[in-house]
């Protein structure tokens, strides 16, 4: 930088709102917000989730209505999750094959009346299992990868076969990308999306999660044996190495704002899509900051995505999205 002050004052482009706007590096708007909706069972059922303020489950005909509020505030993709009648959970988790699932008949729903928005889908078994856990479990506890992948490759096609646009694995199974990949395209579901939650952390961040999907106080033990820990950056851009060999079209980091600095890595080194999830527990810790008047949700909702845009998402999953839309657009 060959300038000095004052020649060079940083503050001249600052100093008016319009100057700003022009001169601001990183744009957020709603097309870059997935916003992800729990579906319950029955109709016209919307469950406030205690820990999530703000937050309900819908049934699936409140699922579609959320879809079309979607649409209309420019968001253009919604990720799914259900919360699946204790008496269909099973160790084996097979509920998650049954092409008249929660799931699915969201879908269905969803693509008949909303057929131009995206429908993003979870594929992992917590949500379809006794035990809490994202696969299968042997006698000892301990979740097996294999036998796991295998399950979740039928789980895949079924979204798939329901009209599912981009499949997101959460799972963190090994191999599972490639098996999945290999099934769409022998199934002819060539243009359905793989995101892949490559950098999943084994994070304290997920509790109110598992509230919205009922699988706390069913989990044995922990999920250490799968997710990341927290202390490795080189071992992420080894899990999105292999995930994009075997065919992931986009990866994910999870948590989001406390992995701020994976998210930065994987763009740099692999310059691909990147979407981070603001996860529950994020969103949680921003209502409570609103409600003990610590900060101003607008300010630290459009804060808080823009650090992710800054740091090189493509998108950002966030429970914020409608109201953040909805400041976008005003």
């Amino acid at each position: 930088m060959s300038a000095q002050y004052p020649a060079l004052r940083l503050r001249r482009t600052r100093a008016s709102a319009w100057s700003r706007r022009l001169h601001a590096e990183t744009i957020l708007t709603p097309a870059d917000l997935i916003w992800p909706l729990f579906i319950a069972e029955g109709q016209g059922v919307e469950e406030p989730i205690p820990s999530l303020p703000g937050v309900s489950r819908w049934s699936v005909d409140g699922i579609v209505a959320r879809a079309k509020e979607a649409r209309d505030l420019g968001i253009t993709c919604i990720a799914l999750f259900p919360n699946t009648p204790a008496g269909l959970r099973t160790d084996d988790g097979r509920e998650a094959l049954n092409p008249d699932n929660l799931m699915c008949r969201a879908i269905r729903a969803i693509k008949d009346a909303v057929p131009d928005i995206g429908v993003l889908t979870d594929v992992a078994l917590d949500p379809y299992t006794a035990h809490g856990h994202d696969g299968l479990v042997d006698a000892a506890g301990y979740v097996m990868n294999d036998a796991t992948a295998e399950i979740l490759v039928g789980q895949s096609l079924n979204q798939a076969a329901a009209g599912a646009d981009i499949i997101a694995p959460s799972d963190m199974m090994d191999g599972r990308i490639g098996l999945i990949r290999e099934a769409l395209e022998s199934g002819g579901h060539h243009n359905v999306q793989i995101m892949s939650y490559a950098a999943k952390y084994a994070s304290a961040f997920y509790g109110p999660f598992r509230d919205a999907v009922g699988s706390r106080g069913l989990l044995k033990g922990d999920k250490k044996t799968y997710q990341m820990d927290s202390a490795n950056a080189e071992e992420a851009m080894r899990e999105v190495a292999l995930d994009l060999a075997e065919g992931a079209d986009s990866v994910m980091v999870k948590p989001g704002l406390p992995y701020l600095d994976i998210i930065l890595r994987v763009k740099s080194e692999f310059q691909v899509p990147v979407f981070a999830y603001q996860v529950s527990g994020e969103y949680a810790m921003i209502e409570a900051a609103v409600a003990a008047g610590a900060g101003e949700r607008d300010a630290l909702v459009l804060e808080t995505l823009m650090a992710f845009k800054r740091a090189g998402c493509s998108g950002v999953l966030t429970y914020h999205a409608a109201h953040a839309a909805r400041l976008l657009r005003a």
